[in-house]
């Protein structure tokens, strides 16, 4: 089964835009999802990891402030020395919790001296698993064919 990350925030002044109502600026979302997307990388490569690419990043809802955001996330896919990483992102309340966001990033593994380095392959165990990985071999190919990673 595959090893989920987890982080937790709350939603600060600091965090927020300076309307009337006070709203999560995506800005720091994007920010905690590079965390906790890089910690699951690590994890699973062993390795120090950069960020490649942001691949899919839909906001589904608001976060605001006072929130508790609740970040998962776990490796969908492995390349040779690349992970893609979803992360769910959810807002917390009463125990249960509401998705506002799933982001998919790619990140590369890097040796002691920040060259590309080879990673574990990842092998789906369940359905969920490999409905993932082929939607995450799929976006693959899509960046591929846009020239990128």
């Amino acid at each position: 089964m595959r090893e989920i990350s987890t982080s937790v925030q709350i939603v600060l002044s600091q965090h927020c835009n300076g309307n009337a109502i006070p709203r999560l600026f995506g800005g720091q979302l994007m920010a905690w999802i590079d965390v906790i997307g890089a910690v699951a990388a690590r994890r699973y490569a062993n390795k120090a990891v950069t960020t490649a690419c942001i691949d899919y990043l839909g906001f589904l809802r608001p976060a605001y402030l006072n929130d508790i955001i609740v970040q998962e996330a776990w490796v969908t896919w492995t390349g040779n020395t690349s992970m893609e990483v979803r992360v769910d992102s959810y807002v917390e309340k009463d125990g249960a919790r509401e998705l506002i966001n799933t982001a998919y990033v790619v990140y590369v593994a890097l040796d002691e001296n920040e060259r590309p380095s080879k990673v574990p392959p990842f092998f789906p165990q369940d359905e969920k698993e490999e409905a993932e990985y082929a939607a995450a071999v799929e976006r693959k190919i899509v960046r591929m064919q846009a020239g990128g990673q």
